[in-house]
């Protein structure tokens, strides 16, 4: 209890800091915003318009707690761009993004443990060899190449996915591929060296005089170890995604937290980007809080003081 209410204490400030950095990288630069949005020729008029609602005459320290307050709330500001509440964009766009992020991820766990293990129980012969070589393409070849590769062949040519755009979860199955097949590469060799490593142990041996069977020695035995480092590597494939889906998303059009980020650099969308930063920093921040209580779920001798 005592490690969840430090971790919660952690989160809460280092959220904090993160909006203050956020806050004056966006609001202390160089050059009026406005004139930024608008650009040099913008109409006086509309100048002064887009100054009254980035709160640009008030304070620094005073816009910082208005926006705070309001972030508190749920109220992220009101976008420039689309001229709608900022929440009410990433409300649509956060399903997308958690969604193609987690199954990013699934699908590598999915893929890689059966594959890993088939590599170590197997070690140095045919079937190794080809999951090693199976996973260095799949390590060499970048995540959105993988999705044009996927796109031509599945959507393309059979016409079995949607090429783009997104009418529905099945959207997020060909990006989803695109992210997985790469990490699955990763945890492949994570899952056979720690596999390995666990299959030597007394443990193991003992399982099998038992007389139990293999995928029973093995999957609830030898892999309940092993897990710990796959599901860390797990965690930070996962939070990498959740912040870096941005290209994947722009391949397949899909409408996610990268998309609407990227539209709201370009347009210089202050609002937009503070709660795109702050939202998205936050999920990073709660999935690492997950994986650690999910390592101490898989091996309750990791004790946290």
């Amino acid at each position: 209890m005592k490690y969840l209410l430090r971790k919660l204490g952690s989160f809460v400030a280092t959220l904090c800091v993160i909006s203050i950095l956020v806050f004056l990288a966006l609001q202390v630069l160089p050059g009026d915003p406005a004139i930024l949005i608008l650009g040099t020729e913008g109409d006086p008029a509309a100048l002064e318009v887009i100054r009254d609602r980035l709160g640009l005459s008030d304070p620094p320290l005073i816009r910082y707690g208005q926006w705070m307050f309001g972030v508190l709330q749920g109220d992220f500001g009101e976008s420039i761009r689309y001229n709608v509440p900022v929440s009410s964009l990433l409300i649509r766009a956060l399903p997308v993004t958690l969604g193609l992020a987690l199954l990013g991820v699934g699908v590598a766990i999915v893929i890689a443990i059966p594959l890993g293990i088939s590599c170590a129980i197997h070690k140095g012969q045919l079937v190794d060899n080809l999951g090693l070589i199976l996973s260095q393409l799949g390590m060499a070849i970048p995540a959105f190449w993988m999705g044009i590769l996927l796109m031509q062949l599945l959507a393309v040519r059979y016409g079995l996915f949607p090429p783009g755009g997104y009418v529905g979860a099945f959207s997020l199955v060909l990006p989803g591929l695109a992210l997985a097949l790469p990490r699955a590469a990763v945890l492949t060799r994570m899952v056979r060296s720690s596999m390995l490593q666990t299959i030597e142990q007394d443990y193991v041996r003992t399982a099998r005089s038992k007389g139990l069977t293999e995928f029973i020695v093995l999957y609830k035995h030898a892999l309940r170890n092993a897990s710990i480092n796959i599901f860390t590597v797990a965690g930070i494939h996962l939070t990498q995604l959740l912040a870096g889906t941005i290209i994947i998303e722009q391949v397949f059009s899909l409408p996610g937290l990268g998309q609407l980020l990227l539209a709201g650099v370009l347009q210089r969308d202050l609002p937009l980007v503070q709660g795109l930063v702050m939202v998205g920093a936050a999920l990073i921040l709660f999935s690492n809080l997950v994986f650690d209580l999910v390592i101490v779920v898989l091996d309750p001798r990791i004790q946290f003081d």
